[in-house]
């Protein structure tokens, strides 16, 4: 009851926390003081019915075989195929389920089950058969689990027969029934005569406020309403007898309101006082705290009534009877309850109480073995009892791989535990042994280091599954993250959580697309998540009649497999694993072997190769990098022409069909094996190459990237025949102990499948099945490593992004920049307006007139402008300059184990320095140093934005001082060779010594500029901790970690300027708990960008705010900036996020007009595909979002969502809130609109289909009416985009921009949009760029020109790229073709864009032999990129290039083909 306690008072905070004070009376009643050491109770009044009530009951196991367990259980259906019988270990088959429980009377009520589950209130219903004049109570209860079902059917079925002077009405509901309108109604018809209420686990924010708004008229006329564990407001209407929230000083008698604000003010007490302070401590405090408050008891009691103490003895009671869960306990509470509260059996002698027998119950916490004779408290006494029968019955070896279990007591104590067994049975079948630990707390760490070591500290566990679905510290409340963390990294064991499907039944899941309920998404997968925790697969389901866990076996049995494997790979000995490194072509294409962002693959292939020798595998090493891509690149002998990769095995349809057991599935869509796809026309081809026990193997491509007919299936195919041999060679012929998949990112985890909770069905299960997946991620995109560790089971290791540097000038722009510097010294001479026509001059050189809309024609004469016209003129053009030069790029390729130098991680901490960090309490340095001059920096950036030459010099100046100061601090740490080996904490002690300043002030003070050292310190500290991530690498220990069955450490995936915290790198990568965004920092950065966006627009329209603006989420992004765009979205229709009372965000207010200060502008929001499985609860925010507002009785001028959702509603025949919707994505299970693939593969005819293939995958609107839908709504997705006035999208980071990949194009919808207008009009496309302090909102068209003058076209970009060789060469191939991308679906490219790319890479000689020595395959690409452009009209161009281009292609040819 104290860990229930605490957890009360950490999720409730301190007002509805003193609640427990009735629980502290309770204890003392009970006696339970003396077992804490507390001290002895002090004696009170009985209570008005005399009952003599004795301490708990501890329940000690009485079953002594497996027969008995299972007959125990009652329902252990099991779903799938029967318990397989494993050769010489003792098994048995699980029984099937017994009859669903029925009703005594026939009561009929509404049938429609909830929104996401169809089960039926009806069934839970119970009226005795004949009341035989015996007083009748009604119970009506609410559960967020199903576990309480069957018991509370039990108790009241045994009250009904056994008693004869009361009986009992029971109507029960599952909290997420509540959705469904007719079952609402009758919930509430429900309460409104009940005798006894009943509500436990209610979490989910808006369904809590159903049960309030249902039971709290009701409240009063009930003679108990007893509330456990629940939202505040819930908890709120607890009532029984005098005890209340209201009795204790919170609220009033009326459902637990606050007072009003003239009432007499209580005097706070003691115990109020304890809890304010306690809530805000960290669980190991508040439970000390706690015990002291115990020990004071007798202090405490004086300040309640002696009626309320009874009552609260009452209230712990009911809650002691509650945990116990069982039938037994269930019937005591309710007679109990009955006895002492409900009218007309309260004192009537109705009841026997001598009879009412107290709670029995199991210890708190233990190890608990459905065969062992008592409960263990001990993992040693367990041991050997379990060594000494158990392994000799399940024929399992006593040091075999021994698995840890977590399980919740709730199911312990309701019987409702045949899931648990089924996991026990298959592990120790398959010769494992199991240590199965519970607790009644929320606290999970406490049994796992209890019980997870033995007396001598040692481990003794291989693996650890967590079958409560749970964070390891404080289940679905507040959440201990840092501590769960602590603790799973000393027990350092690969940690699992498996989910139990508690909101649906195995038929809805098994149904759903979507998979996982997505409130268990975010309670049982995200938060898990941030402990480390992988592998959550879905274990066990609920029957819809009785609410009991029934075993899903073929879930259970891949839960099993890969536990033990994870185990037994602590046990293997190196020099006998066996690893298979998979790789990525993409697009397919020889010359695109080794894809992933920012990696450079083979380099660090061979870095891991050279790791894994050195730790004792038996690989074979090629000497240099060039001869491993010569071995998987090259097959002497293979004939096939294409890709001409090495062939490593060739897979006989006999053995494929035997050994793949989902081969007959894929013929829907591929047609019989081997098909046309990684194939010789007889067998299945691998392609890679074995080196030792590793083998290095190319990941077959979608198979349908050229295929137009397959881009355009709303629904995306299967994998072929290629695919699936792949996965099934690496697994069953080569016989890898793990898989490794090289860098961001493969195809398996985009296989079509449910989004979350995978069933047996989905692909990316049945690819990877039983194989332990370590996958190395760039540790900036963690939503699609988030998707990989869900739908493809993978422990990921994050990995650097190259280090990045300023773009700087180069060529006409480097001379433009010379001709400023010249204005600025000559400005006020006679040379002054001659230097400006030449700037003029120049800048249209440069096209830099296509930026800056104002600048003068050259044949205006500068000396016919005044100085300050001039000035203007040349501001603006040094502000362009400057934003190129500034702009960060990554330079290269990152090498796995190779991380930065000193001067490499400068930029990144000047990024990082550049930021404001008010969490940190300090400044960022631009601003310091602005501050200095008695100057505000974001004074400083709008006026250099506008061309204030002044202040653009004094911007550049501030920036040049902070790369000063940040260096010299850097270099502080640096060694000869440029590299830190340790960084030094001296330096930031200097300023401490009197009369010497530090390295960073005095660059500052050279530089013009004088910061004080207080000031400073601060920031420089920080700046040191971020050097030490920055340089700190751990990704190749982390890689040796997961291959030798150990935890990884986790950490948060992002931008590391950001969020440094992403470093340093080799971490198990996650995302963050969804409901926690967007935060009140990005709704306030959001209200900036979208202000900013419409002031824009209003220029070019007059004045007129735009009526429609078309966004589109990403998942990373969101991540990177805690929902920032989800707020921009919420911004634009006039509503506000709230959090709700324990700060999750999932409530909304609708802005009022007169605050809003501007009309509702409507919205089109198209979800990537990774966004609606990462944050499909914020999908429902948004559709909440826009139907409040276009429901909102206001004038249509000042509401654009109600004035198109009426006209929409009319057009299409339908209502208001299905008019109104407005968030799309991708059917679930697929993901983008496939523009990118037939862009990258050239596999399109025009235009319009890439417009028809982006309608058809994008239309699937998400429904807040129906939660668990993605369903087609092409009519309203068309009708909405034709009356988008502007396109917008969101770049929050520097390392990915438009033209580094080809997600942002494949989801713009500019010219859709164009081609659904009835005008024909093209919408303005803005793009939000916020990778700097000073965030800017541009046109799509300056967008791409920045970009491309910053990467494609800047020599510091090609010649970096090019440094790396084979791969540094299809990085640029790659940015040419994105740069294309946008021409077919915004033209958004300049003219000069790809004149200026083919003088670069084309006319010039020395660099075509580059290329064509590098990457033929690749400078092959970019020809024919180059001559698809113009063949498709983006491009206009002499004869004379095309004429070389052709000519270029065939030398590619030919050279690809071996002809000198």
């Amino acid at each position: 009851s104290s860990l229930w306690a605490i957890f009360f008072f950490k999720f409730w905070g301190a007002t509805t926390a003193v609640m427990f004070v009735g629980t502290i009376v309770a204890l003392a009643c009970f006696g339970i003081s003396s077992k804490l050491g507390l001290g002895v109770a002090p004696k009170m009044a009985a209570p008005s019915v005399n009952m003599q009530l004795q301490a708990p009951r501890f329940a000690a196991p009485t079953i002594t075989s497996r027969q008995q367990v299972l007959a125990r259980n009652r329902m252990p259906m099991v779903f799938g195929r029967n318990m397989p019988q494993h050769s010489g270990r003792s098994t048995v088959s699980l029984p099937r389920a017994f009859q669903p429980a029925t009703t005594e009377t026939d009561v009929k009520m509404p049938s429609a089950g909830g929104m996401f589950t169809a089960t039926k209130p009806e069934e839970r219903r119970i009226q005795p058969r004949d009341e035989r004049g015996r007083k009748k109570f009604k119970v009506v209860y609410v559960v967020l689990e199903s576990q309480y079902q069957s018991s509370m059917t039990e108790a009241v079925k045994s009250i009904n027969k056994n008693q004869d002077g009361v009986c009992v009405e029971c109507s029960g509901y599952l909290l997420e029934e509540l959705r469904d309108p007719a079952n609402f109604e009758a919930f509430k018809k429900d309460v409104q005569d009940a005798n006894v209420f009943i509500g436990s686990l209610i979490f989910v924010q808006d369904l809590a406020e159903k049960v309030v708004e249902a039971v709290k008229p009701a409240r009063d006329n009930m003679d108990a309403c007893l509330i456990f564990p629940s939202m505040p407001d819930v908890m709120k209407l607890n009532k029984l007898g005098q005890f209340s929230l209201a009795s204790l000083g919170v609220g009033n008698e009326k459902g637990g309101e606050e007072p009003a604000a003239d009432a007499p003010k209580k005097k706070n007490s003691v115990v109020k006082d304890f809890f304010k302070a306690a809530s805000k401590a960290s669980p190991a405090t508040f439970e000390e705290n706690l015990l002291k408050l115990l020990r004071t008891l007798p202090t405490v009691l004086k300040f309640l009534p002696a009626g309320i103490a009874q009552d609260g003895r009452s209230f712990l009671l009911s809650l002691q009877y509650w945990l116990g869960g069982s039938g037994d306990n269930l019937e005591n509470f309710l007679l109990m309850i009955a006895n002492k509260y409900v009218d007309g059996i309260q004192g009537a002698d109705l009841i026997d109480e001598k009879k009412i027998a107290a709670p029995a119950l199991i210890a708190e916490k233990g190890i608990w073995h459905p065969l062992a004779p008592q409960v263990f408290d001990s993992s040693d006494e367990y041991l050997e009892w379990y060594n000494r029968e158990m392994c000799p019955l399940n024929g399992v070896a006593t040091d075999a791989p021994t698995v840890g279990v977590i399980l919740q007591k709730s199911h312990i104590n309701t019987k409702d535990e045949a899931h648990y067994v089924s996991l026990f049975q298959e592990l120790e079948s398959r010769g494992s042994r199991v240590v199965p630990v519970y607790t009644g707390s929320l606290d999970f760490s406490i049994p796992v280091e209890q019980y997870f070591y033995n007396r001598q500290g040692k481990c003794i566990v291989d693996s650890v599954i967590n079958l409560t679905g749970f964070a390891m510290v404080g289940g679905p409340a507040t959440q201990d993250h840092d501590r769960a963390v602590a603790v799973l990294q000393k027990l350092n064991r690969p940690y699992l959580v498996s989910v139990p499907l508690v909101f649906q039944s195995f038929e809805e899941w098994e149904k759903s697309q979507l998979g996982l309920h997505p409130v268990q998404t975010a309670l049982q997968v995200s938060l898990p998540e941030l402990d480390g925790a992988i592998e959550p697969i879905i274990f066990a389901g609920r029957d819809p009649a009785t609410g009991r866990s029934v075993p899903m076996q073929d879930r259970i049995e891949i839960l099993a497999e890969r536990a033990q494997k994870w185990a037994t790979l602590r046990a293997i000995p190196n020099a006998e694993k066996k690893l298979a490194i998979t790789i990525f072509s993409f697009p397919p294409d020889k010359g695109n072997v080794g894809t992933a962002a920012y990696l450079n693959v083979f380099g660090s292939i061979h870095a891991v190769m050279k790791e894994l020798k050195r730790k004792g595998y038996d690989v074979e090493v090629p000497d240099t990098v060039e001869e491993l891509i010569d071995g998987v690149l090259k097959d002497k002998e293979a004939e096939i022409a294409s890709p001409e990769l090495n062939v490593e095995y060739r897979m006989s349809m006999d053995e494929y069909k035997k050994k793949t057991p989902y081969a007959k599935d894929l013929e829907d869509n591929w047609g019989p094996p081997p098909g046309n796809l990684n194939s010789d026309g007889e067998n299945l081809l691998v392609y890679g190459k074995k080196f030792g026990n590793v083998f290095i193997g190319v990941q077959p491509s979608f198979g349908y990237e050229g295929d137009p007919m397959r881009l355009l299936f709303a629904k995306s195919a299967s994998p072929h025949h290629g695919f699936a041999a792949y996965y099934t060679y690496i697994e069953k012929v080569f016989g890898a102990n793990a898989v490794l998949h090289f860098g961001t990112h493969g195809s398996l985890e985009f296989m079509p499948g449910k989004q979350v909770g995978m069933s047996g069905k989905c692909y990316p299960d049945r690819l990877i099945h039983a194989l332990p997946n370590i996958y190395y991620y760039a540790a900036n995109n963690p939503s699609e490593a988030t998707i990989a560790k869900r739908r493809g089971y993978a422990s990921t290791i994050s990995y650097l992004t190259p280090p990045a540097e300023n773009a700087g000038l180069y060529k006409g722009l480097k001379e433009l920049g010379e001709l400023v510097g010249s204005y600025q010294g000559l400005r006020e001479t006679g040379r002054g307006p001659s230097i400006v026509n030449s700037i003029v001059a120049s800048a249209r050189q440069c096209n830099l007139d296509k930026d800056i809309t104002d600048l003068p024609l050259e044949e205006e004469d500068a000396k016919e402008m005044d100085q300050d016209t001039r000035d203007r003129v040349v501001g603006k053009v040094y502000n362009q300059l400057m934003e190129i030069e500034s702009r960060l790029l990554p330079c290269g390729l990152h090498t796995v184990g190779v991380p930065p130098t000193v001067e490499e991680a400068v930029a990144t901490l000047v990024n990082i320095a550049s930021l404001d960090r008010p969490e940190d309490g300090f400044k960022s340095l631009p601003r310091l140093v602005a501050e200095s001059v008695g100057r505000d920096i974001e004074e400083i950036y709008r006026n250099s934005d506008n061309g204030v030459l002044e202040d653009v010099q004094l911007r550049q100046n501030i920036v040049e001082a902070t790369r000063a100061a940040v260096r010299a601090a850097a270099m502080q740490s640096a060694n000869k060779d440029g590299r830190i080996e340790e960084v030094n904490p001296m330096a930031v002690q200097l300023q401490g010594l009197v009369g010497i300043k530090s390295p960073w002030r005095q660059a500052l003070k050279d530089t013009g500029f004088d910061v004080s050292e207080a000031e400073l310190t601060p920031l420089f500290k920080y700046l040191g901790f971020c050097l030490e991530q920055v340089v700190a690498d751990n990704e190749l220990g982390g890689l040796m970690s997961a291959l030798d069955g150990e935890y990884i450490l986790p950490g948060p995936g992002g931008d590391p300027i950001r969020n440094p915290k992403v470093l340093p790198t080799g971490k198990n990568m996650h995302a963050l708990d969804p409901q926690a965004i967007p935060t009140k920092a990005a709704v306030d950065c959001a209200k900036v960008v979208v202000d900013r966006l419409l002031d824009r627009q209003k220029q070019d329209m007059g004045g007129q705010y735009p009526e429609s603006v078309a966004l589109t989420l990403w998942g990373t992004d969101n991540i990177k900036t805690y929902g920032e765009s989800l707020a921009q979205v919420m911004w634009l229709v006039g509503v506000q996020p709230v959090s709700d009372s324990i700060g999750r965000v999932n409530k909304l207010r609708l802005i009022p007009l007169e605050e809003l200060g501007r009309p509702r502008v409507d919205v089109v929001v198209t979800c990537s595909g990774v966004f609606r499985d990462l944050f499909i609860n914020q999908m429902n925010l948004l559709d909440k979002a826009v139907k409040m507002a276009a429901e909102a009785d206001e004038p249509l001028e000042m509401n654009f969502v109600r004035k198109h959702s009426l006209e929409q509603a009319e057009e299409l025949g339908v209502d208001l809130r299905e008019a109104a919707q407005r968030v799309f994505s991708n059917s679930a299970g697929s993901y983008s609109a496939n523009v990118g693939l037939a862009i990258e593969n050239g596999g399109w005819k025009d235009e319009s289909q890439l417009q028809e293939q982006f309608l058809e995958r994008k239309s699937f609107a998400f429904n807040a009416d129906r939660p668990g839908e993605l369903n087609k709504a092409d009519a309203v997705f068309k009708s909405s985009l034709a009356k988008v006035d502007v396109t917008f999208q969101n770049l929050d980071s520097s390392e990915i921009s438009l033209s580094d990949v080809s997600h942002y194009f494949d989801s713009d919808p500019t010219n859709v949009v164009k081609g659904l207008r009835k005008d024909g009009k093209k919408p303005t496309s803005f793009v939000a760029d916020t990778t700097t302090a000073n965030a800017q909102v541009r046109t799509l068209s300056e967008t791409v020109r920045l970009d491309a003058r910053t990467k494609l076209l800047n020599p510091k970009f090609y010649e970096g790229m090019l440094n790396q060789g084979y791969e540094g060469a299809r990085e640029i191939t790659k940015r040419l073709r994105n740069t294309m991308g946008w021409s077919a679906t915004a033209g958004a490219v300049d003219n000069f864009v790809y004149e200026d790319a083919n003088s670069v890479f084309i006319e010039d000689p020395a660099m075509q032999k580059r290329l064509l020595d590098t990457n033929p395959n690749a400078f092959r690409d970019m020809i024919q990129t180059f001559l698809e452009a113009n063949g498709r009209g983006y491009w206009e161009t002499s004869e004379d290039n095309i004429d070389r281009l052709r000519k270029l292609y065939q030398d590619c040819e030919d050279k690809l083909e071996g002809i000198e």
